[in-house]
């Protein structure tokens, strides 16, 4: 056995081993140890390992928590009524208008004409809160407005690192980025493969289900911690496939859902 990575999560130390077999995975925490746990793809044992420290948090409640609590508010799922008039319907007719506005393949050849519009679509929703879109505004309006557009097209098309950087530059010519105004754009254009994040709500989400991205979250803003969003939101969509979401903006909302809504909440809510 040789280990090929090691890494402290929350107080427990995990080991990845190759063997002649695959791969094992091992967790080494406080008070029990987890595992052995076996298989042919190194990344789907680490995951697993990290999935059983997650496990140990005291808000973890699971992917079955999960879908109870989001039941609870929406009994039809994402074919719900209340869930189409408070989560889905508002997010469908703004990609709608702004596919319009500002569609992607204008973008990647941003100008000026394309960053007010930018202006303009992040406007349509109140997924990015105000003083965000106020920052947002300052740059999209200054000098490195269409190569913030451009450099979110270029993110959208899978330019995840070249991309992200671009934007950070753009943006912090000005002001400090977050991510809502890294991954708006983006969700917005292809939300069958992106997803917009909002950090509170999603890093609670993840503790609650055991996922590991509340904690690559702290890493700040890279490549990296926007693909474990992208496994997250993976995994909860397989975890629901039975309810059916169609895209993104189903999972957003099932995230989103289960980590903001009170106890006591009734649906004349708020959207997310």
């Amino acid at each position: 056995m040789k280990t090929i990575r090691e890494a402290t999560v929350a107080k427990s130390v995990v080991r990845l081993l190759k063997t002649d077999a695959g791969y094992t995975g091992m967790v080494f925490g406080p008070k029990a140890r987890f595992g052995p746990f076996e298989g042919d793809d190194p990344d789907a044992v680490w995951r697993r390992c990290v999935a059983e420290v997650g496990k140990a948090h005291p808000s973890y409640f699971g992917f079955d928590g999960a879908r109870t609590r989001f039941l609870k508010y929406f009994p039809q799922g994402f074919a719900d009524p209340g869930y189409l008039a408070h989560e889905r319907d508002y997010k469908d007719k703004a990609i709608a208008r702004i596919g319009e506005m500002l569609p992607i393949e204008a973008a990647r050849t941003a100008g000026p004409q394309q960053r007010l519009a930018a202006v303009k679509a992040f406007q349509a929703t109140n997924l990015v809160y105000p003083i965000e879109k106020s920052r947002l505004k300052d740059v999209l309006t200054g000098e490195t407005g269409p190569a913030f557009v451009q450099a979110a097209a270029r993110f959208a098309d899978g330019d995840l690192a070249g991309g992200l950087q671009d934007m950070l530059a753009a943006i912090r010519a000005t002001g400090q980025p977050s991510w809502p105004m890294l991954t708006y754009l983006p969700f917005i254009w292809s939300p069958d493969r992106h997803l917009f994040l909002k950090p509170v709500v999603t890093c609670d989400f993840a503790d609650r289900v055991g996922h590991s991205f509340g904690r690559d979250y702290a890493e700040g803003i890279t490549p990296h911690v926007y693909e474990s969003l992208l496994d997250l939101a993976a995994e909860t969509r397989r975890e629901v496939a039975d309810l059916q979401p169609r895209d993104l903006i189903d999972v957003q909302s099932f995230i989103w859902v289960v980590g903001a809504y009170k106890d006591d909440e009734v649906i004349s809510g708020r959207p997310a």
